[in-house]
């Protein structure tokens, strides 16, 4: 991914938080707190990263820009709350964007592409009350066998 992505945009998406999923996402989770399977209840911690269900095509900043899949990585995710995690009931919108871009030579993958996913959402009322931070790592070669 080129550096002159950073900063590129997606289009925004709109996501209501329902009963059901929070319970699923909390099942799935293995929780066992059991405010996540009241109707009211806020939200797992975690759950923003099920918001990809909620994306449309035109979401992703990375739309368009090649990316190669078989080298990619899950690098890391950080969920800022700006107050109380939202509840169920809250109808949020999300807005991607490319954050920092950066490479780093790694030891058995060769050259590491390191780039930042930023997801800002927002209430009905427009106030920012949560980000998602992701890091994907997209490596230049397949890592060499251990011993190799």
């Amino acid at each position: 991914m080129d550096q002159s992505a950073e900063g590129r945009e997606g289009t925004p998406f709109e996501m209501t938080i329902e009963a059901g999923k929070v319970r699923e996402f909390a099942r799935a989770t293995k929780s066992t707190n059991p405010e996540y399977r009241q109707d009211d209840s806020v939200i797992p911690p975690t759950f923003l990263a099920a918001a990809a269900f909620w994306q449309t095509e035109t979401s992703s900043p990375s739309r368009g820009i090649p990316i190669n899949l078989e080298r990619m990585l899950h690098g890391g995710q950080e969920f800022i709350f700006h107050g109380e995690p939202p509840r169920v009931g809250d109808h949020l919108t999300g807005h991607m964007r490319i954050g920092k871009i950066w490479e780093k030579q790694g030891r058995r993958g060769g050259m590491m592409q390191f780039h930042e996913i930023i997801t800002e959402f927002k209430n009905a009322e427009g106030t920012l009350v949560a980000e998602s931070r992701t890091t994907a790592i997209e490596t230049s070669q397949a890592p060499e066998k251990a011993g190799a």
